[in-house]
């Protein structure tokens, strides 16, 4: 059998593309191809239902091979080796310490200390990292923006006076002066002076990243992935611009340069934005370099963490599912180091269970998935491949445009970043609203029992610890998440002591009442409501009052288009206002029900949220 060379599938005969545009015509039975399969995504391209072989003719992505320029397929030739990270808030610099070192046992390999900028001191940088290797692990820090140099200065003195070979230390701080004027709407100092005293300031520590693109802001903010890579080239680009011409050589910069991304639940599209990023960011650092420059300076150094936009507050062990989803893509992509929100982030202070459960998300990779072990096994995918050239050219497009108009700074300046991620932001929450884009737990399939109880979301709020109190320098991003204004609303119900009941009227048609009774509970039951379905009733009258009987608040008939000419009106008057009446579809007779004086009807096309808002307004006043 080993000397077989029998291929496989050998017995099946070739099938053209002809062959299966011919087929999938005939299924479709006259339906538009493009309506019906041909997905339009928000990046601005088309995505076909299947690709094939030609579809991979002039790409030039699949001459990339890993750890070579421009660095598609990754920095590295031997393995997808990345650094498992978790964030430390220093409160207490004993505590912290302690904390490091004991998840240092538990799989982490990168620390993250957010660390307090009036209590810096030699003595509190030695008391922080007592005990920690500091050539076995990456350390990154961040602080006030304008304590980085003070805090470069102290990193840079104890490392010395512990007597390590800087050279082979590796982290980053984390100075991102662009990146306060978009999260804070705030800027203050300049610019360039610290930056450039921050790359002197750790000469020393070649290996470690000091000047940040924090596009993680975009991506927790509700922008679309193509604005997330555009707007972080551009981002990167700002830096490398105003340093070289500050006198700082461009392989210095770009070797200073670190970029931190969000990770969308988009599973195979973040697979590709890495990609093409890596790609595009070569080219871009290459334009800068001069002759002689080692052209592994053009490597993107990338830190990924999952998205804080579509996490929620109900349901949130489902946080879980899609912080998994995403840690596999970025995996995949082949980033260098990795954070997974824990799934409780939302609504309060993580805790060591939930710190525990994201540490070993990345673990499971690793471990049991050997995720680590391949390198870009995206390559040559036809679909993958033609993503990422569809999201390299949309991100470059908008890099183009950025630049066109002045730079990254002056678009931030101008607010113009920040009016077009809110754009975006509030075109995604219109689309969760309308469920299409879907939050499991949250606007579909929600958890029918559960109440909130001590659980209050923990958003963003301003600079100063306000709302809307904080005088700003530009605009700022909103950083509402998907799932906030459906948590308002259920939050709504759960307090007003009045949780309505939905009482499912079913009759008629088997099927259609069912699959009636299945949509109206779950749609109503996104509101907090407690919803009762029912197998059928004889007619309508007994199911009204049997409904009346278990004091049902709301009464929803449950039956195919084509009875509800039948049933809706005598359900309707037999209900005589006694509970509020919804007819669960849009059926031909809408027209005729209404005249009758019926109002609600639910079904997929009506905004969810905004119909759930009215029903609140009646329901619980």
């Amino acid at each position: 059998m080993a000397d077989s060379k029998e291929k496989l599938f050998s017995d099946f005969s070739p099938v053209s593309t002809e062959q299966w545009m011919e087929k999938v015509t005939a299924d479709l039975k006259g339906a538009d191809f493009e309506k019906k399969l041909v997905w339009r995504t928000n990046e601005g391209f088309k995505v076909k239902p299947f690709y094939r072989k030609e579809d991979l003719e002039g790409l030039k992505t699949t001459d990339a091979l890993p750890g070579e320029f421009p660095y598609l397929r990754g920095n590295k030739k031997d393995n997808n080796e990345w650094l498992v990270r978790q964030e430390i808030k220093v409160d207490d610099v004993k505590e912290a310490n302690a904390k490091a070192l004991d998840i240092l046992n538990k799989g982490i390999d990168s620390l993250s200390f957010h660390v307090k900028a009036k209590e810096l001191n030699a003595a509190y940088v030695e008391a922080l990292l007592e005990g920690i290797c500091a050539d076995c692990v990456e350390l990154n820090f961040s602080t006030c923006q304008g304590h980085v140099v003070e805090l470069a200065n102290l990193l840079v003195e104890y490392f010395q006076k512990k007597g390590y070979d800087l050279a082979k230390l590796q982290g980053s701080i984390n100075f991102d002066y662009l990146n306060k004027m978009l999260s804070k709407g705030k800027e203050k100092g300049s610019l360039v002076d610290t930056a450039k005293a921050l790359i002197a300031a750790t000469a020393a520590l070649p290996q470690y990243r000091v000047i940040n693109v924090n596009a993680l802001t975009l991506n927790n903010a509700g922008a679309y992935i193509y604005q997330e890579l555009g707007y972080a080239l551009a981002w990167g680009n700002e830096y490398m611009n105003l340093l070289t011409e500050a006198g700082v050589p461009a392989e210095t910069v770009a070797k200073k340069i670190k970029f931190n991304f969000g990770i969308s639940s988009n599973y195979f599209l973040e697979i590709a934005k890495f990609r093409a990023g890596r790609m595009l960011w070569a080219d871009i650092v290459d334009s800068y370099l001069a002759e002689g420059d080692c052209k592994c300076a053009a490597k993107m150094k990338v830190h990924a963490e999952t998205s804080s936009f579509n996490l929620t507050v109900f349901d949130s062990y489902v946080n879980l599912l899609r912080t998994q989803t995403e840690a596999m893509s970025a995996a995949l992509a082949g980033v260098d180091s990795m954070t997974v929100v824990p799934f409780d982030k939302a609504y309060e202070t993580p805790n060591d269970f939930s710190e525990r459960l994201a540490r070993n998300q990345q673990l499971l990779l690793k471990e049991e998935s050997h995720f680590d072990k391949v390198i870009d096994p995206a390559a040559g995918s036809y679909y993958i491949e033609n993503l990422t050239v569809s999201i390299a050219k949309q991100a470059w497009d908008l890099f183009l445009a950025v630049e066109e108009e002045g730079g990254f700074y002056a678009a931030v300046k101008a607010g113009k970043v920040q009016e077009a991620v809110n754009a975006s932001n509030k075109a995604r929450h219109e689309a969760v609203a309308k469920r299409k884009e879907i939050l499991l737990g949250t606007n579909q399939y929600p958890n029918f029992t559960e109440l909130a109880g001590d659980k209050r979301p923990l958003e963003a709020v301003c600079c100063c610890g306000g709302q809307d109190t904080c005088e700003k320098d530009v605009p700022s991003l909103n950083f509402d998440r998907a799932a906030s204004e459906f948590e308002v609303l259920r939050l709504q119900t759960e307090t007003s002591g009045k949780r309505p009941k939905a009482f499912m009227l079913t009759i008629g048609n088997l099927a259609m009442r069912q699959a009636r009774a299945q949509f109206s509970c779950n749609f109503l039951a996104c509101a907090g409501y407690e919803v009762v379905d029912n197998l059928g009733f004889a007619t309508v009258e007994e199911g009204v009052e049997a409904a009346l009987a278990a004091k049902a608040d709301i009464v929803v008939l449950c039956s195919s288009d084509d009875e509800y000419a039948e049933y809706a009106v005598p359900a309707f008057k037999a209900l005589d206002g006694r509970a509020m009446f919804i007819v669960a579809g849009a059926p031909a007779c809408m027209d005729e029900l209404k005249a009758a004086g019926i109002e609600n009807f639910i079904h997929v096309r009506v905004n969810v949220l905004e119909t759930l808002k009215e029903y609140n307004a009646k329901l619980l006043s």
